[in-house]
């Protein structure tokens, strides 16, 4: 008797799981019709059907939610990082500016235009190592995003998730990008209605 039992229990989640990912398919059909059709022509029946079974039990819900959070705590980590250097460099125009003028009212009427001279190089020495620091900073700042998206693809291609593995082909990432708004947008709707249905 208790072997019926458990083959019924078995058989009524096997139908919750198929009802569930039934939903979710739906779901995401309804949620392409919105996407450019570029972007639809790429999502086939079987990458939808694919995606929603990744999807079944929530935990790539969880991932993507991780993944978004550590995304924006990196991306205003590095806006800080570069504000702190635009700052930086904001002070040392000023100080720079400051001691040019101080020299000009110390210097000598016949000296100016020799102290002038050198001022200007000094500046735009200066103005030159602005450039080169804010062109390093703001390449390491890509470098990092860079690396932070192929964390994110190499994640979600160990979960499971249908079309992510790591890559930088433009329109690879793009259906990418398109199949985590629909991961996020499943989410939003699943948490507005209820996990039961979507």
């Amino acid at each position: 008797m208790e072997r019926y039992s458990g083959a019924f229990e078995e058989a009524a989640e096997g139908a919750r799981q198929q009802e569930r990912h039934y939903q979710l398919l739906s779901a995401l059909q309804s949620l392409v019709k919105e996407l450019p059709s570029s972007c639809q022509q790429r999502l086939s029946y079987t990458t939808l059907s694919d995606l929603a079974l990744a999807l079944l039990d929530g935990t790539v819900f969880e991932i993507v939610q991780g993944l978004l959070e550590i995304q924006h705590l990196t991306e205003k980590s590095l806006y800080n990082q570069r504000l702190r250097l635009q700052n930086d460099h904001r002070v040392l125009r000023q100080v720079l500016r400051q001691k040019h003028e101080e020299a000009q009212q110390a210097c000598q009427p016949h000296n100016l235009p020799l102290l002038q001279a050198a001022q200007q190089r000094e500046l735009e020495a200066v103005e030159h190592r602005i450039r080169e620091e804010q062109r390093t900073m703001d390449e390491k700042i890509v470098l990092e995003l860079d690396r932070k998206v192929a964390d994110q693809q190499s994640t979600l291609e160990k979960a499971g998730v249908t079309g992510f593995y790591v890559t930088m082909n433009p329109q690879e990432l793009t259906l990418q990008m398109n199949l985590l708004e629909l991961i996020r947008k499943l989410q939003q709707r699943g948490c507005q209605m209820g996990k039961a249905t979507l």
